[in-house]
């Protein structure tokens, strides 16, 4: 799509524009439009004349999405007489530039943020502005961590001012700036930041667990990870520290979010010996068996909660694939016990499956004839147990 497709009057806002200057556009960046008026009209004939797709954002406000190919295009009608009327009521001032399309293209920044740029800092546009959308309170934090920031004092007493406001805002739109935050490149310094303003207090009162909600002191430790293994321990480890459980189903968190903080949470928790020292070898067999089980694919962001005398050895036996325990498989599977073993499903079935994998976590069995003679000998004392009487003639 060229621009003389566009509507008469388009100017690129937001996002693209700021990030252009930033030199971190993706090869398809989101893009956001304004237009004078009749955005979701213009957004329909577009999707028509193009071949995509129209998905209304805000009747109300006119407000559509052009899904074209592997672009994302959001329209919106200029909010206000004049474009500047529109710059100047958004959230901060380096979201407030525009790259006009008509005739030889011109930036235009009314409210500083190309300084603001230079200077590595998020100043809000004024303070009413947040006031409109308390989300915004939120959004100046993840725009630090994503863009290696700081946040301006004054904006910074704004936010904390306005914090009360924040429960106001949909509690899925505050979920996704968090997911967005714990995954940014400078997330542990606006978390720290976050949690001094307080800003989730409506969503941590519940918790007793103080200590879970400090911001996650990682970096050293996630020098030991890929960037592959970062991307996948370092937001859940923060998530995890960030919110309990019940600010995360508060804030409509998925399913599966919540049971991997679920499960990391109580890890932590019970890896950690009395005296506030990480002790996982004190666990019991059945214990590290579970540990494993419940956290195979998340055991790094465990591990970043853990002294450096313990990492290194983890991380390397959890990097093995082939390694029964951090790993673990049960030697058969039900079908094959099932049908060896003349073994109905049930309760019994799941618990010698239970059985067959510890002993192969810990190097007691490895082949199927060790398997199928540990099976026999623990279905032999589940007998001998249920009766006691029972005569072996």
């Amino acid at each position: 799509m060229r621009p003389t497709e566009l509507p008469m009057g388009s100017v690129l806002v937001g996002g693209a524009v700021r990030d252009a200057f930033l030199d971190r556009l993706s090869d398809a960046p989101d893009l956001d439009l304004v237009v004078p008026d009749n955005a979701l009209k213009s957004t329909r004939q577009l999707a028509q004349k193009l071949g995509g797709a129209c998905v209304v954002l805000d009747e109300q406000r006119d407000m559509g999405r052009l899904v074209l190919g592997g672009w994302t295009i959001d329209l919106a009608r200029q909010d206000g007489k004049t474009l500047e009327d529109d710059l100047n009521r958004r959230d901060y001032r380096l979201n407030a530039i525009a790259l006009s399309f008509d005739g030889t293209p011109r930036l235009l920044d009314p409210t500083g943020g190309l300084e603001d740029l230079q200077d590595a800092r998020v100043v809000a546009v004024n303070e009413a502005n947040l006031q409109a959308d308390p989300l915004r309170l939120l959004r100046g934090l993840r725009l630090t961590a994503e863009l290696n920031m700081r946040l301006d004092a004054q904006t910074l007493k704004m936010l904390q001012r306005n914090r009360s406001l924040l429960p106001r805002a949909a509690p899925e739109r505050i979920q996704a700036e968090l997911l967005r935050l714990v995954a940014a490149p400078a997330a542990d310094r606006a978390m720290a930041t976050l949690l001094e303003l307080e800003l989730l207090k409506p969503w941590t009162r519940q918790s007793s667990a103080t200590g879970d909600q400090q911001p996650l002191g990682a970096a050293k430790t996630s020098e030991l990870l890929t960037d592959s293994e970062r991307q996948q321990a370092l937001p859940l480890a923060r998530l995890t520290r960030l919110l309990p459980d019940t600010g995360l189903k508060e804030l409509r968190f998925s399913r599966r979010q919540l049971q991997r903080c679920e499960r990391l949470r109580y890890w932590i928790q019970r890896s950690t010996a009395s005296g506030g020292c990480p002790c996982p070898d004190a666990l019991t067999e059945p214990e590290r068996l579970r540990l494993h089980m419940d956290l195979e694919q998340d055991l790094p962001a465990l591990i970043l909660t853990w002294p450096a005398a313990l990492q290194q050895s983890w991380l390397e036996r959890w990097r093995d694939p082939q390694d029964p325990l951090f790993h673990p498989r049960p030697p058969l599977n039900g079908t094959d016990l099932q049908e060896t073993l003349q073994i109905s499903p049930g309760p019994t079935l799941g618990a010698l499956i239970q059985h067959l994998s510890l002993e192969r976590a810990y190097g007691r069995v490895s082949t199927r004839e060790q398997a199928l003679n540990a099976a026999r000998s623990w279905l032999f004392h589940q007998e001998v147990q249920t009766d006691p009487n029972g005569s072996c003639d």
